[in-house]
């Protein structure tokens, strides 16, 4: 299998894994590692994609699809978790599910040093604010990682975090403004 396709095979997990526990809106923050995520949110039918200015945003977003008898899913940068911190108080006091799909920054390979603190600090940020993070490393840690994630969101009414390693995700060149995918 080519890079490009593992990298698709991965992402593609995440969307069925979406499809498969009844996700019908999607908030995201536009993202390139969750570009294909992102374009299959858009292109299924019985699921809404919203694309929000900041990720405190698509946490209300989400609280409102909960209300509205929906269920959700937040895709972001890890350089968006400090937005949310005060937002994760809401879902944490009014327990509505909230699973997070993260691609991670400032981690292996990173080439912009402002995305090294919130980097190094996402998981235990997310940890203080009550949400239980599951790491993914390999695209193989992928498929089941979400379904867990999702379950125990929905199932638990608590609020989860995917942390999608920057080594999985692939590395931004500088060279084409970060917009880039070194890996895949």
């Amino acid at each position: 299998m080519t890079d490009q396709a593992q990298a698709d095979a991965w992402r593609d997990a995440i969307f069925d894994a979406f499809q498969d526990a009844g996700i019908a809106q999607v908030a995201y923050v536009p993202d390139a590692g969750h570009k294909r995520l992102i374009e299959r949110t858009h292109a299924a039918n019985g699921m809404r994609a919203m694309s929000v200015a900041t990720e405190e945003d698509a946490v209300a977003c989400l609280a409102g699809a909960w209300l509205g008898g929906q269920k959700g899913a937040l895709l972001m940068q890890s350089s968006g978790v400090g937005n949310t911190i005060n937002m994760l108080s809401l879902a944490k006091t009014c327990q509505f599910p909230l699973p997070m799909f993260i691609t991670m920054r400032g981690e292996w390979g990173e080439f912009n040093s402002w995305q090294m603190q919130m980097g190094e600090t996402t998981q235990a940020h997310l940890e203080l604010s009550g949400v239980k993070c599951y790491r993914c490393e390999t695209p193989e840690d992928v498929a089941e990682t979400v379904r867990v994630a999702i379950d125990q969101a929905y199932n638990g009414n608590c609020q989860t975090a995917v942390l999608l390693a920057q080594k999985l995700v692939g590395t931004k060149k500088f060279s084409d403004g970060g917009l880039g995918d070194n890996k895949k």
